[in-house]
């Protein structure tokens, strides 16, 4: 927790001197130069428990905690023609340790993983035609730690109605990486341990968002997502019925369909009501249904407070089993909990607040958010999040 607001408060000095920068009145003219318009700091800590643990071949502690931090700046400029083009530059830093990976050795501080910090900067661009109601988007990142690297890169359009009441919007994603093969310690003998394997994965998504009336907003999101690759971990076990211990297999190719419906209704000027659900399926018999209700409530002109819930339930996919019950007949296996069957519940509270004169007076320093969320699963697993929002804008 100290890390977070350490990087927070930094982030105050950086805007006490952005709040010296003489006002100016936005409805006059439009930026011509590059300007910042936003920045944004996220911070969070997070810390988890349970007794299923993957590295383990589905027994033993599932506790990890981790700390990250995430920084983005956009960055709007108008054209000459009125065209605006928003850049977005953002980069992240998470900071995790796990028990359960610190088992790969199966010694106590042995495993080069059982603690690792991962950093993931990315940058967009957005093209805006207000006039022609059309957005073009592109955007690359990258990804590291020590066993994992990832580069990606995505391509987005969207196009309003001639009402301007409803939005069409298209997605395509791709991502690149590269699997660090970390064996198990006994395992290393006969499978060898180095070297790396590919993960390709592409996603193409579609939605559609209309306002309904004043009060009601409604839109439908479809996604495909195909995977290749080596899209196992090197470094979860699995023991057959015999006793044996072998290395995590799976297919190397997986394709996924989600299907999400999302809801917003205005109840009055203080209460808004957010609902989305979620269908998923993909060609692993894996199928999962996900429904979401937040209600943020305006207490005042400045502060308001979110309640929020999220039921969550999935069936097993078909090369799950758990400790000790796989057996040789298996052409793929897995005792990774993550693909068992549960259900799981996260419950928590947003904190806004947004005075008029900003945050502790400074002017620029417009929102500040905390949200604290508790996470239970019917396999035991549990864990709390608590993150903090600064903005500046």
């Amino acid at each position: 927790m100290k890390r977070i607001f350490i990087t927070g408060f930094a982030l105050l000095g950086l805007m006490r001197a952005y709040a010296q920068e003489p006002a100016t009145d936005s409805t006059a003219y439009k930026v011509k130069k590059l300007k910042i318009e936003e920045i944004n700091l996220i911070s969070s800590y997070y810390k988890q428990d349970g007794n299923n643990a993957a590295v383990t071949g589905g027994i033993g502690t599932q506790e990890l905690t981790d700390i990250s931090n995430n920084l983005a700046i956009n960055l709007v400029k108008y054209g000459e023609t009125g065209i605006k083009h928003n850049f977005t530059i953002e980069a992240g830093i998470d900071q995790y340790t796990s028990a359960s990976s610190d088992m790969v050795d199966l010694q106590a501080n042995s495993s080069a993983s059982s603690s690792d910090i991962r950093f993931y900067p990315s940058l967009s661009y957005t093209r805006e035609n207000d006039e022609k109601g059309n957005t073009f988007g592109v955007g690359v990142s990258s990804s590291t730690e020590f066993d994992y690297q990832s580069f990606g890169g995505n391509i987005n359009y969207a196009k309003k109605t001639k009402d301007r009441n409803g939005e069409f919007t298209a997605k395509f994603q791709t991502y690149i990486d590269q699997v660090k093969l970390i064996t198990p310690i006994e395992l290393r003998s006969s499978v060898g341990y180095g070297g790396t394997e590919g993960r390709n994965t592409f996603a193409g998504s579609l939605g559609y968002s209309q306002v309904v009336n004043q009060n009601f907003q409604v839109m439908i999101m479809a996604d495909v997502v195909s995977q290749q690759g080596y899209l196992s971990l090197p470094f979860h076990r699995v023991y057959f019925t015999d006793g044996s211990v072998h290395q995590e297999k799976l297919p190397d190719n997986r394709l996924k369909i989600p299907i999400g419906l999302r809801a917003n209704y205005f109840l009055g000027d203080n209460i808004i009501i957010r609902a989305y659900y979620r269908y998923y399926t993909d060609d692993w018999n894996l199928t999962s249904h996900n429904a979401d209700l937040e209600v943020p409530v305006k207490i005042s002109p400045f502060f308001s407070v979110s309640p929020f819930y999220r039921y969550y339930t999935q069936t097993a996919a078909k090369y799950f089993d758990a400790y000790k019950k796989h057996d040789s007949q298996d052409e793929f296996y897995t005792s990774n909990y993550d693909l068992s069957k549960f259900n799981s519940s996260f419950y928590g509270m947003g904190f806004r607040f947004a005075p008029v004169n900003g945050v502790f007076g400074i002017k620029h320093f417009n929102m500040l958010e905390i949200r604290y969320g508790h996470y239970t699963r019917s396999n035991n697993l549990t864990s709390d999040i608590i993150t903090i929002n600064i903005r500046c804008k």
